[in-house]
């Protein structure tokens, strides 16, 4: 059915357009302006009161001549075309080509405002996933079907260590097809030329679908592209059986949109000016995440997000916590150090690590060596602290074997740079050589007969 069109537009403010005396309009459908020369620009219903229509627009307002421009309403929200064709391209943050191939032969058009996944259809997370970076497959492992995000702080190197899970990561144990969605939120264009030429190199953009958002484009725009990605990622989990690991980076330029839009819109604010829906909104996408009963796809979410002033209470980061399985934090202090990923284990966490790890999944030794390493490595730092206050000569023997274990597993096992691809089996190889510093008696929450399985002999 031909939509109607409307010669009505009343005011532009900002990215915001009212439109009068409209009918059958509905809250987040897609419009089309026409402009007099022929150039045609996007818009999303926000508001409906009556029979007044408030929509934001996808691009700037500049040049818009309020009279002679006509705007049709679709009569469907902001759709992406989906097929498997989609691996190995690159695409806007609304979903066009930008990699100079053609447009995707669509299998169907599925509108990108999905719906979380209903918690009795869930199915629990329980396969490990390998990145190959020990920090996170040793201490806080990634399962299939998990959140789990990346709490960085500016400058820190978050894009390299996306860019290496993107490449790295894939399911042991499952046959089904891996494939990465990977969506850059509101980044510079160096950034996104770092992420495209890094995937094309390596060869991962053939099992990767990219959607980049740049920070000049419109903020309406930021909005839509987790949103692109997740559709992108249910389409070939869902339909197509596939294991998918969402990478969304970052999700901080993606909530400064939100509040951009907000302020707009003058709806009264919550916390730093952030909306009051701010967690609302952040579940909605999150939570389209996860396993399906009696479906073999699954959609694995790595968020990625920057703390400001590394303030791990900011609205983002802990709103982001509560809905999340856990966090990877970044750590300023590696980073100085030189240790790349510089990954802070001690305040990491992974909610469903003992989900996804032991015999039949990693190994059976990997829950004993975690736990030791984890309490080892805590009463290291420990000893370092005391150390620099008392100094050296006053800590006991013991105290300055557990600090030289600190240094030596920041060294070996968190440092690996962005290129080394660990398998599980390596990583819990490292964390038996690391632990041979200590005497067998001081290790006690590895079982006995996993030592002499796995202790390691000298040669």
């Amino acid at each position: 059915m031909l939509q109607k069109e409307y010669r009505t537009i009343q005011e532009v403010a900002g990215p915001l357009m009212l439109i009068k005396d409209v009918e059958n309009v509905k809250y987040d459908e897609l419009g089309v302006i026409h402009l007099p020369g022929g150039e045609i620009r996007r818009c999303k219903v926000l508001e409906v009161n009556g029979s007044n229509a408030l929509v934001q627009l996808y691009e700037a307002s500049a040049g818009l001549n309020l009279e002679n421009s006509t705007v049709r309403f679709t009569g469907h929200g902001v759709e992406l075309a989906v097929s498997e064709d989609m691996l190995g391209r690159v695409f806007s943050g609304m979903g066009n080509p930008i990699d100079g191939g053609p447009r995707i032969i669509a299998d169907k058009n599925i509108d990108i405002n999905g719906t979380p996944i209903n918690p009795a259809a869930r199915n629990y997370p329980s396969e490990f996933i390998q990145t190959g970076i020990s920090a996170i497959d040793g201490l806080n492992t990634l399962v299939r079907g998990q959140k789990l995000p990346i709490f960085s702080g500016s400058g820190l190197p978050h894009a390299n260590l996306a860019a290496q899970i993107a490449r790295q990561a894939k399911v042991r144990t499952a046959s089904s097809k891996f494939a990465v969605v990977f969506a850059a939120i509101g980044i510079t264009f160096e950034e996104a030329d770092f992420f495209i030429s890094d995937f094309k190199k390596t060869g991962a953009i053939d099992r990767t679908v990219m959607f980049v958002n740049l920070a000049s484009d419109p903020a309406i725009e930021r909005i839509s592209t987790p949103r692109m990605a997740l559709t992108a990622a249910e389409y070939l989990a869902f339909e197509k059986g596939m294991h998918v690991l969402v990478i969304l980076t970052d999700i901080t330029n993606y909530a400064e949109a939100l509040r951009e839009v907000s302020a707009a819109r003058k709806e009264v604010p919550g916390r730093r000016g952030y909306p009051g829906y701010l967690y609302t909104d952040l579940a909605t996408m999150y939570e389209r995440a996860g396993r399906k009963i009696d479906m073999e796809g699954s959609i694995t979410m790595i968020p990625i997000l920057t703390m400001p002033e590394d303030d791990k209470t900011h609205p983002i980061p802990d709103l982001t916590g509560y809905i999340t399985e856990g966090q990877i934090i970044l750590s300023r202090e590696l980073y100085r150090k030189g240790y790349l990923p510089p990954i802070d284990v001690l305040p990491s966490l992974s909610r469903l690590k003992d989900k996804g790890i032991g015999e039949g999944k990693t190994r059976e030794d990997h829950a004993n060596t975690m736990n030791q390493l984890f309490a080892c490595y805590a009463r290291g730092k420990e000893a370092k602290e005391l150390m620099i206050v008392l100094g050296e000569a006053a800590l006991a023997p013991m105290d300055r074997l557990y600090a030289q274990f600190a240094d030596l597993f920041e060294k070996q096992y968190i440092h690996q740079g962005f290129e080394e691809n660990r398998s599980i089996e390596d990583t819990l190889q490292i964390g038996w050589e690391l632990l041979r510093i200590f005497p067998k008696s001081e290790l006690k929450r590895i079982k006995p007969h996993l030592f002499d399985k796995y202790w390691p002999v000298d040669e």
